[in-house]
């Protein structure tokens, strides 16, 4: 089975994003947390990859996503920077590196740029965090906006439910989105909100709508890499279409390598490296004087 790989001669920017939007060509996009996921989801043709803070789960075992450090956030980025070479990539901002002090934000924002070599960051929040956004851009940092459910607020939303059920939560979600766009966001993430609502949302913006968790009226979708996959141990969100089940793979593969090796029969004679002939005939001589002499 082969990779379809993608043009890379056009390399996929925040401008590139926007006129698929106006041509009505869906956007596609996956998360990565390093070189080899970065490869394969860049040269599968993927127009954006986003570096997630879902790291914190899906790679280092983390319950949620509120322990997970800007290093951790800078490593992971570095990593998958050198297998990206034609989608956009976008580095998400971790809890608390954006939530205090705006001089910290702008700090933390220009090192995803400048140290780990993204091309835009993503923050999550809405109309509260508009005039952070426009700050960002002002200093030439693209943002990503993120709103509905965002995982960073995961104790004050009560948990990991869908928002915008009603008409007040409706209206907060458009002017979250609206303000976002009029503050520079080059596309904007709505996660786990009604399919409805977020038609609504994306044909009022101007911008590119990501969706997760929001049906297909969006510009583009994004899962998580180990999702897609079925590299999850945990039971997957109602949006999660599994398109394959490496955790079977992997883990049968894992049952009879430990097999092989008690067994006996790995490494076998032709996977062993052997001594050149000449080296083997000396070792013999040798072994037959020190045989003599003890004679």
């Amino acid at each position: 089975m082969s990779i379809t790989t993608g043009d890379f001669r056009s390399k996929i920017t925040s401008s590139t994003l926007l006129e698929k939007k106006q041509r009505k060509e869906i956007i596609t996009c996956l998360t990565a947390y390093d070189y080899p996921s970065a490869r394969l989801v860049d040269e599968a043709g993927v127009d954006m990859v986003l570096v997630g803070d879902s790291l914190g789960m899906v790679m280092l075992g983390y319950e949620n996503t509120l322990p997970v450090t800007m290093q951790e956030m800078l490593h992971h980025t570095r990593a998958v920077r050198r297998g990206v070479k034609r989608a956009f990539l976008v580095a998400d901002m971790p809890f608390a590196s954006f939530h205090v002090t705006q001089r910290d934000a702008l700090r933390n924002a220009a090192r995803f740029i400048k140290e780990a070599g993204a091309e835009a960051v993503k923050i999550e929040g809405g109309e509260k965090r508009s005039r952070l956004v426009e700050r960002m851009v002002e200093a030439e940092i693209p943002v990503v906006g993120h709103i509905g459910l965002t995982p960073q607020s995961l104790h004050a939303m009560g948990g990991y439910k869908v928002q915008g059920k009603t008409l007040q939560a409706v209206e907060q979600l458009m002017h979250d989105a609206i303000a976002l766009e009029r503050a520079g966001a080059c596309c904007i993430v709505l996660e786990g909100i009604p399919r409805e609502v977020a038609g609504m949302i994306t044909r009022e913006l101007e911008v590119p709508t990501i969706g997760i968790g929001a049906g297909p009226e969006c510009d583009g979708q994004v899962l998580v890499f180990h999702d897609l996959l079925g590299l999850t141990f945990a039971p997957p969100a109602k949006f999660v279409r599994r398109y394959a089940d490496l955790a079977s793979v992997i883990g049968n593969a894992v049952v009879a390598f430990k097999d092989d090796v008690k067994a006996g029969s790995y490494p076998s004679d032709a996977e062993s490296y052997h001594l050149p002939k000449e080296t083997l005939s000396a070792l013999a001589g040798i072994a037959q004087r020190k045989r003599a002499v003890q004679l």
